[in-house]
């Protein structure tokens, strides 16, 4: 390494060193709250102001208070951690300002946790020492041992209390060196990382670590893995065990406006490596080796784009960070953006050398104001800190960032229409080729890589390459990012390897179908994705599978679907959303989309006859091969893949005129049981439409002509007189 470039890092490294220690807060109870949208919105700011107070009531100087950006648990926010000194940190779920009152009452000032207010529950089964086996592709092929190690605790006779087992998905530790000859397991709280072997090795583990409190220093693993961090703070908590965090390996941790708290926790040592090493082919030899495919939703492998932007002859070259994120339900960037802003930078930063531009841009929503602002912030204080602008580092080289907001148009999600409205022309698409690689903003060569891809670079460069292509698949290196919502218990952003089975995400880390109701389908890749059925719930998470189940990864967001969903209706959904987005440039997505809605519309409302379900196939076929651009020929998935594995309710619906869902509203049918009607004129009292008649004291009926079906009737009988068929 440069020695000007490693002595300017670790000045850095010094600077925040300095901050740490007169802050002390290694030594001092932690109060870790969330400041991400979600946790605004839920009342972190609330929760917050309570806990100053207390703090500064109690004249307590070894207590801090910690912001952290997003956790990923959306359907428990405000989550508020505590860290004791020594003792294993506690996560707390939907906290108020009387809980707040509560924690700091018991928690921090007697050392009595709350376990009825823990996430998850977590602390119901706390023990002293918890063995964390792996349970990742290479580990897999050991799984007994976590079973053995069990069976040894009860005959050695200790008790669950003192020692307890778990699982996690992947530590990011195997290679194909150790492939099936070892396991991994991760010891909380002491931070110990083993690799074991054998029944011996468990042996050896009880006797000197659990029953003598030693480590076995024989069988600690050197390297410490990527995500310790991580699992020292939310390894207690199931919807986590089963992640793999790297792309968010700092969200919920860190402090998002914090340079110098980034920097301890080891941001910006891979830019120092790059520049050290000053080999742009180096960096993309790495990011080729990782088989790090764009997060954004084509899945191009992006050491190649790289590659290919890098070969330009014009020196003039841009780089581009896409947050434009519009999918329905889909939140990964936000949440990268707002929770750890400054490995995105250093990401960009780094590709920006590999690929030799001089300018950056990040162009994001403009309804996410909480992630322009951190992102801003963090522009400036790197900016301050010489991290960019002229002569970065010492080093000659010279690049700066600015952010460009989007407009909430979906369609500049695609490349060239996001190049169009950077250059302040309306977004739609181009033909390519020529592809952005070689002529794209104002004419130059520039590479766009969104969000998540950048997020996984600082990784690659730390761990290596082939570090990150062991922990996914063989086509795909990594871990993926989505947004899991729809019917399922456990709502938030979750991070699994590529390979993971869609089964595993739903019910080990989502908890299983809200309800406890029967999974019916899985969609992915939002409005341009396709409806996975629950028989092929196993299917592994990667661009190929989900491509030849007529799906796609997209940009990661993942809906859970239950025996109550309407096929018919959620394909008309994403098609109304996908035909109002369309650019209207290019006539198979312009007319192709809007007369698909129309079809979709005369089958929910019961209008529809058998010759329509064959013209909305073959539209779906002509549009999806024929459109311009993505948004055009991924439009039709959700119908497609729907006709595919469904095609009896769309048959119900045109034949029997009904949905078996209830969810279609035009073939829904009040009716009143004359036997279970007593005439209390409640639901007469309720109509909108006075649309019900009957006198008091005998039965009502519904005119059916002249019925809304609003399904107030519905709501309002106390004697289920009134049936929905």
């Amino acid at each position: 390494m440069d020695p000007q470039v490693s002595e300017f890092y670790q000045a850095l490294r010094g600077r925040a060193a300095a901050v740490l220690a007169e802050s002390g807060n290694e030594a001092k109870i932690q109060i870790q709250i969330g400041s991400a949208t979600c946790e605004h919105a839920a009342g972190s700011l609330d929760v917050m102001e309570e806990f100053r107070k207390h703090v500064q009531s109690s004249g307590r100087e070894d207590i801090v208070i910690h912001r952290t950006g997003c956790t990923g648990r959306c359907s428990k926010e405000p989550i508020v951690g505590i860290t004791v000194p020594g003792k294993m940190p506690v996560k707390y779920e939907r906290v108020t300002r009387d809980l707040a009152h509560k924690i700091f009452a018991s928690h921090i000032l007697k050392g009595i946790p709350l376990p009825e207010h823990a996430l998850d529950g977590s602390l119901d089964h706390q023990a002293a020492l918890e063995f964390l086996f792996c349970e990742g592709l290479r580990c897999s092929k050991k799984r007994g041992l976590r079973d053995l190690f069990e069976h040894k605790l009860k005959v050695a006779g200790i008790a669950p209390e003192a020692a307890k087992t778990g699982t996690v998905r992947c530590f990011g530790a195997c290679s194909e060196a150790t492939e099936g000859l070892c396991s991994h397991v991760l010891v909380r709280p002491d931070k110990v990382f083993y690799r074991i072997t054998g029944e011996a090795d468990l042996d050896e583990i009880i006797a000197s670590h659990v029953q003598a409190g030693v480590p076995v220093e024989r069988l600690v693993a050197k390297e410490k893995p990527i995500t310790q961090d991580f699992y020292d703070l939310y390894g207690d908590v199931h919807f986590f065990n089963h992640q793999t965090r790297i792309a968010m390996r700092k969200s919920g941790i860190v402090d998002p406006e914090s340079l110098n708290e980034y920097l301890r926790l080891g941001g910006f040592k891979a830019l120092t490596k790059v520049l050290g090493r000053n080999d742009p082919q180096w960096v993309i030899g790495e990011v080729l080796k990782a088989r790090l495919r764009g997060r954004g939703g084509g899945g191009f492998l992006t050491g190649k784009k790289w590659q290919m932007t890098s070969e330009q002859p014009d020196p003039v070259r841009y780089l581009i960070c896409n947050g434009d994120e519009g999918d329905p339900g889909a939140f990964m960037d936000r949440g990268m953006l707002e929770s750890d802003p400054f490995s995105v930078v250093e990401g960009m930063i780094i590709g920006a050398f590999a690929i030799g531009a001089g300018k950056g841009f990040y162009y994001i929503r403009a309804e996410y104001p909480l992630a322009i602002k951190r992102i801003q912030n963090a522009l400036d204080k790197c900016r301050a800190a010489g991290l960019l602008g002229d002569n970065i580092m010492g080093t000659g080289w010279s690049f700066d960032m600015e952010i460009r907001l989007g407009a909430g148009a979906f369609v500049c999600g695609e490349e060239t229409a996001l190049i169009r409205s950077i250059e302040g022309e309306r977004g739609q698409p181009k033909v390519r080729p020529p592809y952005p690689s070689v002529r794209g903003l104002w004419g130059k060569p520039t590479c766009i890589n969104n969000v998540e891809t950048f997020a996984n670079i600082t990784a690659i460069i730390n761990f290596g390459g082939d570090w990150f292509a062991n922990v996914g698949t063989a086509e795909s290196g990594g871990t993926k990012v989505f947004a899991l919502a729809g019917n399922v218990k456990h709502t938030g952003l979750v991070e699994v390897p590529l390979g993971t089975p869609l089964r595993k995400v739903v019910f080990d880390i989502g908890g299983g179908v809200l309800g406890d109701r029967a999974l019916k389908a899985i969609q992915t890749g939002g409005p341009a994705g396709g409806f996975i059925p629950a028989q092929d719930a196993d299917m592994e998470v990667d661009f190929a599978p989900l491509a030849r189940a007529g799906s796609i990864m997209g940009s990661g967001g993942m809906i859970v679907l239950s025996e109550d969903d309407c096929m018919v209706d959620l394909s008309k959904f994403y098609l109304a959303f996908t035909q109002e987005e369309s650019c209207g440039k290019c006539t198979p997505c312009r007319e192709g989309t809007t007369r698909m809605l129309e079809i979709l519309e005369k089958i929910t409302s019961g209008k529809a006859v058998p010759a329509d379900l064959d013209k909305l196939e073959r539209l779906a076929r002509l549009c999806q091969q024929t459109a311009l651009c993505g948004l055009g020929r991924a439009a039709p998935n959700p119908i497609l893949s729907s006709l595919k594995h469904f095609r009896d309710e769309y048959r119900e619906h045109i034949v029997q005129k009904s949905c078996r869902s209830k969810k279609c509203v035009s073939l829904i049918r009040y009716e009143i049981n004359p036997e279970n009607c007593i005439g209390c004129t409640v639901c007469a009292r309720n109509c909108p439409v006075e649309c019900i008649t009957g006198t008091r004291k005998e039965a009502h009926v519904i005119d059916q002509e002249r019925c809304v079906k609003c399904g107030q009737c519905f709501e309002v009988c106390r004697f289920d007189a009134v049936e929905r068929v």
